[in-house]
């Protein structure tokens, strides 16, 4: 049977001893996904990829033709099947790393309801759900915390006046968050959560309602694309709603 070269694809990626590049397994798995036949072309030594995209004139491997025609690099491939919008189309701001996470912390605490209480309805979903959030978006913060000080650093109150309040504000929001979920020492999770939590919120209003500034959200850590505002207010509402909450219900 002849082959259909309109459904063949050339791809050259970097295969050496000490390095696979994962992008150029990720575009095979994806031209073979598409149905397409393809003809690797390892480059196994640095003097075969510098070579090589010399030759083409691009900078990165791995690249892909298909037709004769150079398509690119792993993102160019996605466009080119219509999975992701062209780069001039795509916007800067995601808040994709938001959804994904209070969809999941949501789905864990009406998990725990289920499992603890036979109901989804429940009080204590709601309570795990605003707590398991803080855990999540103090993580997010704790992967890079120095990039999440220098960012907090343009806005929050407090760091501006106490530099290390930028490094101490995801400790405190995962402690009070972990606290809060095991519903222990309550004492101290529900005034941290209302000292970090109304300081947070009073400089977002400011920084964003009052100054009218447009800056990044630190809400997220340090590389967060989502702008500073509803989210980052909603966040630091959470949890001082959340510290009093837990508070009056202690002591009543």
């Amino acid at each position: 049977m002849p082959r259909d070269d309109s459904k063949t694809a050339q791809l050259y990626r970097m295969v050496m001893p000490g390095h696979t590049c994962p992008y150029g397994l990720k575009s095979k798995d994806l031209l073979e996904r598409e149905g397409y036949t393809v003809e690797d072309h390892p480059l196994e030594t640095r003097d075969a990829t510098d070579a090589f995209m010399q030759n083409h004139d691009v900078e990165t491997t791995p690249q892909t033709f298909i037709g004769g025609e150079r398509i690119g690099g792993y993102d160019d491939l996605r466009i080119h099947f219509g999975k992701d919008k062209p780069r001039p189309e795509q916007s800067d701001t995601s808040y994709q790393p938001v959804i994904a996470i209070f969809a999941v912390a949501f789905l864990m605490a009406v998990g725990l309801s289920w499992a603890s209480f036979g109901s989804v309805l429940t009080l204590r979903a709601f309570e795990w759900f605003i707590s398991i959030s803080m855990c999540f978006l103090a993580v997010q913060k704790l992967q890079d915390i120095e990039s999440f000080s220098t960012m907090f650093l343009n806005y929050d109150l407090l760091a501006v006046r106490w530099v290390p309040y930028g490094k101490v504000y995801p400790f405190g929001e995962a402690l009070a968050g972990i606290l809060m979920t095991a519903g222990a020492l309550i004492w101290i999770a529900a005034p941290v959560a209302i000292v970090i939590g109304a300081i947070g919120a009073i400089s977002v209003i400011k920084a964003v309602y009052i100054d009218k500034r447009e800056l990044k959200c630190a809400c997220v850590g340090g590389s967060s694309n989502v702008p500073l505002g509803f989210v980052s207010l909603t966040e630091n509402l959470m949890m001082l709603g959340m510290g009093l909450w837990m508070l009056v219900r202690t002591l009543a």
